[in-house]
């Protein structure tokens, strides 16, 4: 962007944190995303989300608290049951 203001960039970077969130990806995720796909410094969008958290309190708080759970679910769902499966092994009764 090598033509446009910082103003702009900072824009762009806020615009593409906003399709982030849309796809339900982490702070981290974001970082990682547009590090990898739009070249931007992971500092950069840090820098963003941050301005973005301090401007949408209330909507960054519901979004963590709705990550945590989806987190929480996917954990426990991965969990298997132990008592059905344990390895494959059975205990024999005496």
């Amino acid at each position: 962007m090598e033509n446009s203001s910082p103003a702009a960039y900072i824009h762009m970077v806020h615009h593409l944190i906003e399709e982030c969130i849309l796809m339900n990806m982490t702070k981290e995720e974001c970082k990682a995303a547009l590090n990898k796909h739009a070249n931007i410094n992971p500092a950069i969008t840090s820098t963003v989300w941050k301005e973005l958290e301090k401007e949408n309190k209330d909507f960054f708080e519901a979004y963590s608290r709705s990550k945590e759970r989806t987190s929480q679910t996917e954990t426990t769902q991965r969990i298997p049951n132990t008592e059905s499966t344990s390895l494959g092994f059975r205990h024999k009764q005496r």
